[in-house]
């Protein structure tokens, strides 16, 4: 199926010449039929010559219902302009235009009306000047009479080639279906209609739709029930798990898992330096206010805009290369086009951030493509590059390096191992042990976006291990820094009195250990140190399970406690800690019980 936008101003026969081309009727609603002009969005469809069938979206062309006309031609490829030959081009002509160029729809014909009523030369003549400079330059026009059918054929006609040379989408491709109709029918429930883009929709499919999971339970292409359906298609849905009052125009339903959702991004937009901070942007079906900020522009080229960066008032599944449109709704101004270039950038942070980005973004193609995201990047997550619209190939090109669920450039994959070396063997930790960093210290010092890269890498680099959070070479003992060993010392000295008296914050600090300091010695296995930054002696919990053992089992927290002569701060990590070592386990919500062995009498209980 082939799905043709129609586009014009009002009273110049767009519903009659539908009419006229498919034998229905596109202005559906009564209210429509009663004023003589669509105010929402009609469908027809018909077959044509070769055998083709093209559904036509009907848009309105009066100025007041621009939101809808916007709905109708976010998602469709193609568009048959009208204009009466009798009036020429008109405003609503001018503004449907400037929509189909800021959207890029390049593919048309020119269906010139009225022709009964005045020559069709003049028009011809003024449209072909008019679209010269837009992006549907150079499509044909027939010139035809919805009144007395004249033309028709012809139309018909070069339908037909305009169809033939549309591209044929994915019908693999991710759903992302745009709403612009919700209604309910008596003994169905909830109905939606739009334009299937790409991909497919199968009967009993289950489909997001903002977080929620709906099931399509009827599915209907051009009037008549079906199976399944594939873009492009004018589709209708019966959707079971959503009341009608829970969806709108606007709304969009996604394959399940396979889009993120998109409030900040950057574009490149053609409508000038002069845009206004706030705007709406429309994309598919959707309105949704915007702020905007500028980002360059680089080069010092004042009247050069490469780049904006959109902040949405609500989140949108967007890819690398969808087009926009940018509204100025105070003036009711179509404004421009814009293209995504970034559904999820970077923070801005630091002066002069915004221009270095401009920079960046100043050869972006406008297509996903994943050297170049990978070269912006620098290393990005798979599933963020898949919900981007962006490719992985298998086999992996030599410019990507995988680590684990990421994807790196294979420059900085290698500046990461370089770097790796140079950490580890000149102590990125300021010496503390002569064999050994902190994992997480280590991290922030290569520039890792994520921690989880670190296994991948000491696994890649082989020489280096990480035991204990600490990143050392391969069969290389940890020996703590003198002085760190004597502050060790001193506080070993303290807990042996007192085994489970853990030092608070400032006595640690008063011996000159920090977390660098306890990490390493906790590497070293001389401490070990428990959540909430509890430190103990590594024959603690030995000592906790005697003295835990002469309670009356089970044993409550207070308990428990008092028999570790300790505070809360230290018994709540310490009986974790046995829990996960399998020492004790938890009876009920608040008893817990020492684990006895095979070999161990059973333990006394609370009755004796």
């Amino acid at each position: 199926m082939y799905v043709i936008a129609t586009a014009g101003h009002v009273d110049h026969g767009k519903s009659t010449l539908v009419r006229a081309l498919t034998g229905m009727e596109p202005d559906r609603w009564a209210e429509e039929r009663r004023r003589g002009m669509t105010i929402d969005l009609g469908f027809a469809w018909t077959r044509l010559p070769s055998g083709r069938q093209v559904a036509f979206v009907d848009v309105p062309g009066h100025e007041r219902f621009a939101t809808n006309m916007l709905a109708g031609v976010g998602s469709v490829p193609a568009v048959m302009l009208v204009i009466a030959a009798d009036e020429g081009w008109a405003a609503q002509t001018e503004d449907h235009i400037r929509a189909l160029h800021a959207l890029g729809v390049s593919h048309g014909v020119v269906a010139v009306t009225r022709t009964d009523l005045a020559e069709p030369g003049p028009a011809v003549a003024e449209a072909t000047q008019r679209l010269a400079a837009t992006s549907l330059a150079g499509i044909p026009a027939v010139a035809v009479s919805g009144a007395t059918g004249a033309g028709i054929a012809g139309l018909r006609t070069a339908l037909d080639q305009l169809a033939a040379g549309l591209a044929d989408p994915d019908p693999r491709a991710r759903v992302r279906f745009w709403l612009d109709r919700c209604f309910t029918i008596r003994g169905s429930g909830t109905v939606v209609t739009g334009t299937l883009a790409a991909g497919t929709i199968r009967l009993g499919d289950t489909l997001e739709l903002r977080g929620r999971s709906v099931t399509v339970r009827g599915l209907q292409c051009l009037g008549a029930p079906a199976a399944q359906a594939s873009g492009t298609a004018r589709v209708a849905l019966n959707l079971r798990g959503v009341a009608r009052d829970d969806v709108h125009r606007g709304d969009v339903l996604l394959s399940p898992a396979a889009w993120g959702r998109s409030s900040v991004l950057d574009v490149r937009t053609a409508a000038g330096v002069d845009l206004p901070t706030r705007l709406v942007v429309h994309v598919g079906s959707a309105a949704v206010p915007a702020t905007v900020r500028p980002l360059g522009p680089p080069g010092g080229d004042a009247q050069r805009v490469p780049a904006v960066r959109l902040r949405l008032a609500a989140a949108l599944p967007l890819q690398v290369g969808d087009r926009l449109l940018l509204r100025d709704p105070g003036r009711r101004l179509v404004l421009g086009g814009a293209m995504v270039l970034d559904p999820a950038p970077p923070a801005l942070r630091g002066r002069g951030a915004a221009r270095l980005r401009a920079a960046d973004l100043l050869d972006h193609p406008g297509t996903p493509d994943l050297e170049g995201e990978l070269s912006r990047r620098g290393a990005a997550a798979a599933t963020l590059l898949a919900e981007i619209g962006v490719a992985v190939p298998d086999p992996l090109p030599s410019f990507a390096v995988a680590a684990g669920r990421w994807l790196v450039a294979a420059g900085l994959w290698s500046r990461w191992l370089d770097g790796l070396a140079v950490a580890v063997d000149g102590g990125a930790d300021g010496g503390l042990t002569d064999a050994g960093v902190d994992a997480a210290d280590l991290a922030r010092a290569l520039g890792l976006p994520d921690l989880s890269l670190l296994a991948p890498l000491l696994a890649a680099a082989r020489r280096f291990e990480e035991t204990g959070g600490r990143v050392r070479r391969r069969g290389t003992p940890v020996v703590l820094r003198a002085d760190v060993a004597t502050a060790v010392a001193q506080l070993a000295e303290t807990l042996r009195r007192r085994p489970f008296q853990a030092p608070e914050q400032p006595q640690l600090e008063a011996l000159g250990l920090g977390a660098r300091e306890l990490g390493a010695a906790a590497a070293a296995g001389t401490i070990l140190r428990l959540p909430g930054n509890v430190v103990l002696l590594p024959d603690a919990p030995g000592i906790a399970v005697g003295r835990l053992r002469d309670l009356p089992q089970p044993f409550t927290m207070s308990s428990a406690r008092q028999a570790l002569d300790t505070t809360r701060r230290v018994a709540v990590p310490l009986l974790e800690y046995l829990d996960t070592t399998r020492a004790t386990e938890r009876v009920d919500g608040t008893l817990r019980r020492v684990r006895v062995s095979e070999t161990e009498a059973p333990a006394r209980t609370a009755s004796g």
